[in-house]
């Protein structure tokens, strides 16, 4: 993708108070020619750093949104409320309602545990408050990023993409190691996919394939490199990225000696053939 397209929608999410998959639409209905993965993905990536930026100041100690949620229900307001003090504050419904819960759970116990309000988090029906229950319910139900119900398609997409990166391995007959065998070998760092025989794609020899269902922007790119990428170049040598839902294309400069990158698995590939290849043993 351009830098002046991505400029473009950052512009658009930036300038957008709401909730996230409200966001979402406005993006899908201005950027229609933009697969709606890739619009979702460049929105999910810049409210988490939104939220991580402004989490002090929309959560600090200062903050007692559970006041707010009793006044609101003191003066008979509709179900919703946590849902439209988020689109208010402009916050994750989630993050919203976990603080709330905290809140609520403190009330008794002022050094509750943290596992406790994970485990009512998780399942609202442990909640005593039943209309509070069904608040928190809806807050994690409207959140496309943050919360129970977001994590779990966060890593079903992820799966979905490795089976799909697999099952193109498996079609080509390229033989190949996936990170669960390669991790018995006692590699600590590994790429989904390492060939046991080099392709070559693109005029590169590849050893190894890493499968990332999201969009690439400079920020998750460069955390990559330092976290996973160059690691798997020390020890595996070049390599291929795959960013399934796109990339932007000054990301390529800087990565042309270590590994590629794609948005799609390749189709010109060139395979080794061991025919070419001449034994060293001396008559």
């Amino acid at each position: 993708m351009k830098t002046e397209m991505y400029n473009e929608i950052m512009m658009t999410i930036r300038n957008f108070r709401g909730l996230s998959r409200d966001c979402a639409k406005v993006l899908k209905e201005k950027f229609n020619n933009i697969h709606p993965n890739t619009l979702y993905s460049i929105l999910s990536l810049e409210i988490q750093q939104k939220m991580k930026n402004n989490h002090v100041r929309l959560f600090g100690n200062n903050k007692n949104y559970y006041d707010s949620y009793l006044e609101a229900v003191q003066n008979g307001e509709p179900v919703g409320i946590l849902l439209r003090i988020a689109k208010d504050i402009d916050a994750a419904p989630a993050l919203l309602a976990r603080n709330i819960l905290e809140k609520y759970c403190m009330r008794d116990n002022a050094n509750v545990s943290k596992n406790l309000i994970s485990k009512l988090f998780k399942d609202t029906t442990l909640i005593d408050d039943k209309d509070l229950a069904y608040e928190i319910y809806l807050c994690t139900l409207y959140d496309d990023l943050y919360g129970p119900i977001a994590d779990a398609m966060g890593i079903c997409i992820g799966q979905e993409y490795e089976i799909k990166l697999q099952d193109c391995l498996i079609q080509r007959n390229i033989a190949f190691r996936n990170e669960e065998h390669l991790r018995l070998r006692g590699y600590d760092k590994t790429p989904d996919f390492k060939l046991e025989v080099p392709i070559a794609v693109n005029g590169y020899v590849i050893n190894w394939i890493e499968s990332k269902a999201r969009f690439g922007n400079m920020d998750v790119h460069q955390k990559y490199m330092k976290e996973q990428f160059l690691s798997y170049w020390n020890r595996f040598g070049f390599g291929l990225v795959i960013y399934w839902f796109g990339f932007l294309d000054c990301l390529t400069k800087s990565t042309e000696k270590k590994f590629i990158i794609m948005d799609h698995f390749p189709e010109n590939i060139i395979y080794m053939d061991p025919a070419c290849i001449k034994s060293t043993n001396s008559t």
